[in-house]
């Protein structure tokens, strides 16, 4: 976590009109690895970005640069008006950090880690203890608040990290894939802490991998690949450019091109996929009854079907759709590790 060494001032989200977050042109390269291309970024205050992309993409590189802890080789960034170069000392007092790794004190105990971070923003020790004990609950972590660090499991680190970051509730916070390694409990306890912040006009960047996670999180959605945000909108903007719902049948034994050549007229023109048994086709916007159709129509064609029903695109969708490749791949981790 950066260097922290002033009391914030109170949040200007609802009065400034300048964007909170704003970059233009961000460039930054290691060797011969290029980690950031030319990358624009706008966050209205009071609102959550989220910044998707497959690993390697450059979303932890554009994060340590909007943190102060990179120098982009080209570009600028501004944080509430403060540049993240020329005026570094003084933002990082108004921003908070959580990254991909916990970074704690493992011979203080959780609670003494926190305040310490509290006492680092500036805040009254009585303040900063009672700030970490109400976090220390929020995360779970109340009955273990006396306990050191270093006999935390990994999630329980991660989650002492996380409260680390909020101490101070900062005007500005950037998340770098928070909720990694956290059981589904934390998580959603996660999203509540963030969801309250934003709602007392709270600006939040969130690098993450989980489309449902920025579902529920974030007002808008940038993806990042290659260095070079390639998509902006909404999520469900994001998913409408995959195509919207599909339909997924599962035949029994060798049906299924029978079953493609069936539903083809019900896909509106689009050719019906088949792989391992399954076929998949897009189901035309707007359009209802479509179940009913296609069970009637392969029912004609005497198919046997093991399985059928329509979803939503998922993350692998989109990023498939936008990349060429689905999240969890890992490309050139190069560009990751040396940011």
């Amino acid at each position: 976590m950066p260097s922290l060494s002033a009391v914030p001032p109170p949040a200007t989200a609802q009065t400034d009109a300048r964007p909170a977050i704003q970059a233009t042109g961000l460039r930054k390269s290691f060797g011969d690895v290029i980690a950031l291309d030319g990358v624009d970024l706008e966050v209205a205050p009071g609102t959550v970005l989220g910044l998707l992309g497959p690993n390697g993409a450059g979303k932890t590189t554009a994060v340590r640069v909007l943190t102060t802890l990179l120098k982009p080789d080209a570009g600028e960034a501004r944080i509430h008006g403060l540049d993240v170069v020329r005026d570094a000392a003084e933002l990082r007092s108004r921003i908070g950090l959580a990254g991909q790794y916990a970074a704690v004190d493992e011979n203080l105990t959780g609670l003494e880690n926190l305040v310490m971070v509290g006492r680092l923003y500036g805040m009254p020790r009585r303040a900063a203890k009672a700030r970490g004990t109400e976090l220390l609950a929020s995360f779970s972590l109340d009955e273990a608040a006396g306990r050191p660090a270093k006999t935390y499991s990994g999630g329980m680190r991660r989650r002492l990290d996380l409260a680390a970051a909020l101490v101070a509730k900062p005007p500005v916070i950037f998340l770098d894939e928070p909720t990694t390694g956290l059981d589904p409990r934390s998580r959603l306890a996660l999203w509540g802490t963030i969801e309250a912040l934003v709602a007392e006009g709270t600006t939040v960047l969130l690098t993450t991998q989980y489309l449902d996670e920025a579902d529920r999180l974030a007002d808008s959605i940038a993806v990042i690949d290659r260095g070079r945000v390639i998509a902006e909108g909404t999520s469900d903007e994001l998913k409408a450019r995959v195509g919207g719902e599909r339909l997924e049948v599962r035949t029994a034994g060798d049906g299924a091109d029978r079953a493609a050549r069936a539903l083809a007229p019900i896909s509106g023109g689009e050719e019906p996929a088949v792989e391992s048994g399954t076929v998949t086709l897009a189901v035309p916007s707007g359009r209802s009854g479509v179940i009913v159709e296609a069970v009637r129509r392969l029912d004609e064609a005497g198919i046997d079907v093991d399985d059928l029903g329509l979803r939503r695109p998922t993350l692998d969708d989109v990023f498939l759709t936008l990349t060429g490749r689905v999240a969890e791949e890992t490309t050139d981790a190069t560009t990751e590790e040396a940011a």
